[in-house]
């Protein structure tokens, strides 16, 4: 049986798009830089992979895409794809931790106060914080970027809190 939307926010961010686009482009110049002498040496396979690996991100990372249900809440990156189960969310809150210390945008993983954290950011939102009840893997917290913070954050806690009484 499938559940009725709750909330749904299709997140883009120009900022993010931009730094991809221009690192691809940087990349490929830098390799047909290369390839114009001729041969394909170390440096110009440097510069293919990261080329291909900016054109993913380009790709891949151009919106976060959150739907809220009311048993779930999943977020969708590209091809990428992270669904929680209400009953598994213990806290909800704005994270507040600097973009240095996250790494920027995209996905990445890191430990936070000795917890260990899946991030899906973009560069110019805020972003909220849950904290699971069970760990999926080692992940203990996902942080994920949004545009509307207070709302949605208060949309989880219900969920939660009505998941609770259930």
């Amino acid at each position: 049986m499938k559940s009725s939307s709750v909330y749904l926010e299709r997140v883009s961010s120009w900022r993010t798009e931009a730094l991809f686009l221009g690192l691809t482009l940087l990349f490929l110049l830098l390799f047909a830089w290369r390839r114009m002498t001729g041969m394909l040496d170390g440096w110009g396979v440097v510069f293919l992979f990261a080329f291909a690996f900016f054109l993913f991100y380009t790709l891949n990372y151009r919106s976060l895409t959150i739907h809220l249900t009311a048993e779930t809440l999943q977020l969708k990156f590209g091809l990428f794809r992270w669904t929680v189960p209400l009953d598994n969310i213990a806290t909800c809150h704005p994270d507040t931790t600097s973009l240095w210390r996250i790494g920027g945008a995209g996905i990445h993983f890191s430990l936070f106060a000795g917890r260990y954290r899946a991030m899906f950011n973009l560069l110019e939102h805020p972003r909220l914080v849950i904290s699971l009840v069970r760990k999926r893997g080692p992940v203990q917290d996902i942080a994920f970027s949004t545009c509307r913070p207070q709302e949605l954050g208060h949309l989880i806690e219900l969920g939660v809190m009505q998941d609770g009484v259930a």
